[in-house]
């Protein structure tokens, strides 16, 4: 079968849990691979059978609809309830890509559905690769045709938090207004970036020394510049800078040297917007 060209872009050695595996085992795998989704594929098949996102795990933790599984079901005991499988938090309405579709098909795809990774499969549904707004930076990288300037594509309206914000209070920003970073500002003087995948390396690395109790109140009331001064957990506290007139390509060109996901838009010292790699992902749409 011939591949379609998808898989220039697509990370083929892509990592799965087998549906039975515990939403903390999912967490730690995550964290450990630096990823923001994992596909849940039968252990024996390898057949999608669903997928988990960052995004779905602070739901479950303390951001959203979820984590009624963990006050409802189990009493607010997180050391019961994260021993839970994974299942219970995943999604089973997989948004994919076949490895026969074209690059432009995912892009297209991920554009449709808002959607920040596409799990590949095989003609068996079998997971053959991942494809996700990173690789499509990368490759937008190499396209030195397409250029433009930052301003014509940045996203103007930033959701910020304040430093004195709880984590509890934090993660029901992100899950409510759909965003997987938060700048940290106070009084107009920035103070960090938050991500997605901070959460987890806390509750990881941090939270978990403080299940003996199983309460989860402690954790999810703890204030954000306290995590925000853990280099452990903020792994790219310090964001990238740019301004409106500078170029995609530059953008671009700093998110894959640093590995970062998205960088800010400084005019005379105040915050007035941010690039992500979904806006990189619309300008290239725009472009094709």
């Amino acid at each position: 079968m011939k591949l379609g060209s998808v898989m220039k872009l697509a990370t083929r050695d892509v990592k799965t849990v087998p549906p039975r595996s515990t939403i903390m085992n999912t967490l730690k795998s995550m964290v450990k691979e630096g990823f923001r989704r994992m596909p849940i594929a039968d252990a024996g098949t390898r057949k999608l059978v669903g997928i988990v996102s960052s995004t779905d795990l602070i739901d479950f933790l303390g951001g959203g609809e979820k984590h009624k599984i963990i006050t409802n079901k189990y009493d607010g005991n997180l050391a019961k309830a994260i021993n839970e499988c994974v299942v219970e938090i995943m999604n089973r309405d997989v948004v994919y890509v076949r490895n026969t579709d074209s690059w432009q098909d995912a892009v297209e795809l991920m554009m449709r559905k808002r959607v920040g990774g596409c799990p590949i499969i095989d003609s068996n549904e079998r997971v053959f690769g991942i494809v996700t707004e990173r690789d499509i930076v990368r490759f937008l990288a190499g396209q030195g045709r397409l250029d433009g300037y930052v301003r014509d594509y940045m996203t103007r309206r930033v959701i910020t938090i304040s430093p004195d914000m709880s984590v509890g209070e934090a993660m029901r920003v992100m899950i409510s207004r759909g965003i997987r970073r938060l700048p940290i500002v106070r009084d107009d003087v920035l103070y960090g970036m938050l991500v997605s995948t901070d959460f987890l390396r806390y509750f990881s690395r941090e939270a978990f020394k403080m299940l003996e109790t199983g309460n989860i109140s402690d954790i999810l009331e703890k204030r954000i510049h306290e995590i925000a001064a853990n280099s452990e957990i903020m792994k790219y506290r310090d964001p990238l800078i740019f301004e409106g007139r500078d170029k995609i390509s530059d953008v671009v060109r700093g998110m894959v040297e640093s590995g970062k996901g998205s960088a800010l838009i400084v005019e005379n010292e105040r915050l007035e917007g941010i690039i992500t790699e979904r806006d990189l992902m619309k300008f290239l749409y725009s472009n094709i």
